[in-house]
């Protein structure tokens, strides 16, 4: 191979790269678009493969101007590995199946989350970010954090998918904690769930351990229409101004989201909550690895 045809090739390879990365963003909206049109739950419903006929007719929030262009947008996602096709039916990949809403372990909120206009704004505003003092990129979006942006903008809509995605994650953890790492909390008494949401977790591993008294702790609107029962209970506060008492406290997915000193503030909260680690207290934590 000349020289000259080595340095095409590379430039091809180059360029390739290059529009993979700009039009990447497709894949994710159309996936984002057949969820919100209903696709994955038409064909979860029907339980066996459809035609693009029976498909649209089953899709009424489809206008009748655009469902020509149905065609367009089956024929993607099937390219793209999302869905499956055989002669003229369609029918779900391992993948489209979990953005149904029927499906136990669907992740319909994370991707709902992450390429909804809160987020996508945010990342539009990351080399802003860079050039001036704010905390994240969100915040120079939104003028203020991700917590109060869901308190105080959309407590009903983003934060329900918020909670719903965070929720999403743990039923299939959990189901892994369980049973991979029974240990952990035998011999237990009691556990507090710090900032553990509307209890997916919590409910999970209070029904696995009945002896073993299980307490969510989190912000009073998150958990306003949640009710405990048996050795489940739910107590709204502040991980930073108290934690209640327990042999254990529990972290998943909390840490992550804060900084440093902030982390330390949480961990000596735990701290003060819990036995020492000879009277067999323990803060058991489970995040992604930063």
């Amino acid at each position: 191979m000349s020289k000259h045809e080595s340095t095409s090739t590379e430039l091809l390879h180059a360029q390739a790269q290059i529009w993979n990365h700009i039009f990447n963003f497709i894949s994710s909206s159309a996936v984002r678009c057949a969820l919100q049109l209903g696709i994955p739950d038409a064909l979860y419903k029907h339980g066996k493969p459809m035609s693009l006929d029976e498909l649209s007719a089953g899709l009424s929030v489809v206008n009748s101007s655009k469902v020509s262009f149905l065609a367009i947008l089956m024929r993607f996602l099937v390219q793209s590995g999302f869905l499956n096709q055989h002669e003229d039916q369609y029918f779900l990949t391992p993948a489209s199946r979990l953005l149904a809403k029927n499906e136990p372990f669907n992740v319909r909120s994370v991707l709902l989350l992450n390429h909804g206009p809160a987020f996508s704004k945010a990342w539009s505003e990351l080399s802003a970010w860079f050039q001036n003092d704010s905390p994240t990129a969100f915040h120079n979006a939104h003028g203020k954090i991700f917590w109060d942006y869901i308190e105080e903008e959309e407590p009903r809509v983003l934060g329900d998918i918020f909670n719903d995605a965070l929720s999403s994650d743990s039923r299939f953890n959990t189901s892994l904690l369980i049973t991979e790492c029974k240990h952990v909390f035998e011999g237990l008494t009691s556990l507090v769930d710090v900032g553990g949401g509307t209890g997916t977790v919590s409910i999970a591993i209070a029904k696995a351990f009945p002896n073993l008294k299980c307490t969510v702790l989190e912000l009073p609107h998150v958990i306003g229409h949640c009710k405990g029962s048996g050795n489940l209970d739910f107590v709204g506060g502040d991980m930073f101004d108290k934690i209640p008492h327990a042999n254990a406290i529990l972290l998943k997915a909390i840490l992550h989201d804060w900084k440093g000193k902030d982390c330390v503030k949480i961990l000596k909260k735990c701290k003060e909550s819990i036995p020492s680690r000879e009277k067999g207290g323990k803060v058991i934590i489970i995040d992604t690895e930063q």
